[in-house]
């Protein structure tokens, strides 16, 4: 491969050739014009010092430097010359070897990325097939929605009072009306929903809040962005917030907001921030779905607040309804 010289219409090349040292000819046009203006200058000097008769002054030595003192400025110019062309020769050899090898880690990178993109697809196929179980069971009680909607239950701040606290019930209320109000405990619970399909204590917590009217509406607007992230791959179980304190939440709900209560969107995952954003920007039904989960949950908090401990408060915050308000929230501005 030696001695060929790399083709530099190629821009990429395919032979190994381009990191050999190109041949060069011995005598290039350099060396004969710098052969010829040597000959031309001694012819000159033969004349003028050989042939004329006229006796001169001086030495030997000084006219030995007036003939050959010019033909060796010839030849350094000439030497200065080539070496010139042999370096712009080298760079463009060097910068078409940097060039042929950025072009082999390109594609090395995109073979990598082709290879690696099944296990991915793998990875997200196993963390879907993992959230299936239990987003199939929750489903189930989606036909129970419809039905709340014609109950008149007490709201979340008469299920901590007791029975006095009710309001007269009217003629012809749904027997379910009459079941004891939803516990705070099992409010929290639901909000949290199911672990796994054998979570008996967490099913039978949504059913209790799915008789609720305020809270079934909160529980079905959590659902419903629930599903809607699950689809970007963003999952709460995956999300590590920063807590806020109680005291942040009841700033909250008593209607602070900007700096204050900033510490609320404690959500610090990039990824999920970011297409959380993307989604809400894009997605005008996800975009709808978020602002309504956003006024529900705004609406229930307050009157959650006013009743609960700072225990039962922290307790509210660690749920996945309250990790997918964190995220919303932020990603709406709702904290600024």
């Amino acid at each position: 491969m030696s001695g060929q010289t790399p083709d530099p219409d190629s821009a990429h090349p395919t032979s190994l050739g381009i990191y050999d040292r190109p041949g060069r000819p011995a005598v290039t046009g350099i060396e004969i014009a710098a052969i010829l203006l040597s000959l031309l200058w001694l012819a000159f000097a033969v004349v003028v010092f050989v042939l004329n008769p006229e006796p001169r002054d001086g030495s030997f030595l000084v006219t030995m430097l007036a003939v050959f003192m010019p033909v060796a400025m010839i030849w350094v110019a000439a030497t200065a010359m080539r070496t010139a062309r042999v370096m712009r020769e080298e760079s463009q050899r060097l910068q078409t070897a940097i060039d042929a090898i950025r072009n082999a880690y390109v594609v090395q990178q995109q073979r990598a990325a082709i290879t690696h993109e099944p296990s991915v697809t793998r990875k997200l196929d196993e963390i879907a097939e993992a959230t299936k179980k239990t987003e199939t069971a929750l489903a189930t009680f989606s036909t129970k929605r419809r039905e709340t909607s014609r109950v008149v239950l007490p709201s979340l701040r008469g299920a901590r009072g007791g029975a006095g606290d009710q309001g007269s019930l009217e003629l012809g209320t749904p027997a379910e009306a009459l079941s004891p109000p939803l516990s705070t405990e099992e409010f929290i619970r639901a909000l949290h929903f199911p672990e796994t399909t054998e979570d008996t204590e967490g099913f039978a917590a949504l059913r209790r809040a799915l008789k609720d009217r305020k809270a079934a509406q909160l529980i079905q607007a959590a659902q419903d962005v629930l599903t809607l992230l699950s689809q970007e791959g963003i999952y709460m179980d995956d999300l590590r917030p920063d807590m806020a304190r109680p005291e942040i939440w009841r700033q909250f709900a008593h209607g602070v907001r900007g700096r204050a209560v900033a510490a609320l969107g404690g959500i610090r995952d990039r990824s999920s921030l970011a297409l959380t954003a993307g989604r809400l920007k894009q997605d005008p039904i996800f975009r709808d779905a978020a602002h309504h989960f956003l006024r529900r949950f705004d609406q229930m908090f307050v009157e959650f607040e006013a009743e609960a401990t700072d225990a039962e408060i922290s307790g509210l915050s660690e749920t996945r309804t309250a990790r997918a308000f964190m995220l919303l929230g932020r990603v709406a501005g709702t904290f600024d």
